[in-house]
């Protein structure tokens, strides 16, 4: 036997069914998959290092049908990187291709070492049925620690959750039940917002007793981050297309990562640029 071969695999496996990966990809089955191993084209490694790759293959245990994994092999420090060498693993019958992609690095004990958006693009096509050795390289800034275990890491995929709402304390007080079970079945409905975009949808416009412009909005927050407004610019257009109404509002209000809050601001009646509107379209918008 090698000598090589006596070095065992360090890290953890980190197994997802492949639809919360990609749209469309099957339910994962009950069938055993052993997955081949596939270097990159533009991967250049030794005779040595092939031989390495596929014995650690040999021994990795089959996935169902229809899983994807990352399993972990080693990480080396190399100056101020942390260089950790994986297999990206593919149970489907057709080949799989990823965009840029989270992932975590997560200890022994389940807690999250660190975090990077990485290019995954450049894995290139994994085949079927196949398992796809990657360095993926952390910089100091990406890690919330130094003590990095030698063994029993894992790599993992950050999987995001669906879109929900997010209802401030005193909406959760005084919302009927029903008027939540809306709101929720509303933003599940709609189609989220894109990867760190923020932006708001009308929910009701109307002229209140007083003539001011009462106006209710989702305020949707796609990206990865709480985030927490003091003043936000907002403009009303009615059916017509017209500017009903344009000011800012100074507020101290926190929208969780991932979520769309519902919230009411009024427009004085001295703000509002027309006599006559027509609400049955209309949109309001951040000004850029």
């Amino acid at each position: 036997m090698f000598p090589f071969f006596k070095k065992k695999k360090q890290g953890e496996d980190s197994t997802v069914q492949a639809g919360q990966l990609f749209d469309g990809a099957d339910e994962q089955q009950d069938e055993d998959v052993h997955t081949t191993l596939s270097i990159h084209p533009m991967m250049s490694l030794t005779t040595e290092q092939k031989y390495y790759f596929q014995y650690i293959n040999n021994e990795l245990p089959p996935l169902k049908k229809n899983q994807v994994s990352l399993s972990g092999v080693e990480w080396k420090k190399e100056d101020d990187h942390y260089v950790v060498t994986a297999f990206v693993r593919n149970s489907l019958d057709q080949p799989i291709r990823f965009d840029h992609m989270p992932l975590l690095l997560i200890g022994p004990d389940g807690k999250v070492l660190g975090k990077k958006v990485f290019p995954m693009n450049e894995l290139g096509d994994i085949p079927p049925k196949s398992s796809r050795p990657w360095r993926f390289v952390f910089t100091t800034s990406d890690l919330y620690t130094e003590n990095i275990p030698e063994t029993g890491w894992k790599l993992a995929f950050e999987l995001k959750k669906p879109h929900q709402l997010d209802l401030e304390e005193s909406w959760q007080q005084h919302l009927k039940e029903e008027d939540k079970q809306k709101l929720e079945q509303l933003v599940r409905s709609l189609t989220p917002p894109k990867q760190g975009e923020v932006n708001v949808m009308g929910l009701q416009a109307l002229i209140n007793n007083e003539g001011n412009l009462v106006v209710t909005l989702l305020i949707r927050n796609g990206s990865d981050k709480n985030i927490t407004f003091e003043q936000i610019p907002l403009i009303v257009e009615d059916a017509s297309g017209d500017v009903v109404a344009r000011g800012a509002f100074t507020l101290q209000l926190e929208v969780k990562a991932n979520t769309s809050k519902p919230w009411t601001f009024i427009f004085p009646k001295s703000l509002l640029q027309k006599d006559e509107f027509d609400f049955s379209t209309w949109r309001a918008y951040i000004p850029q």
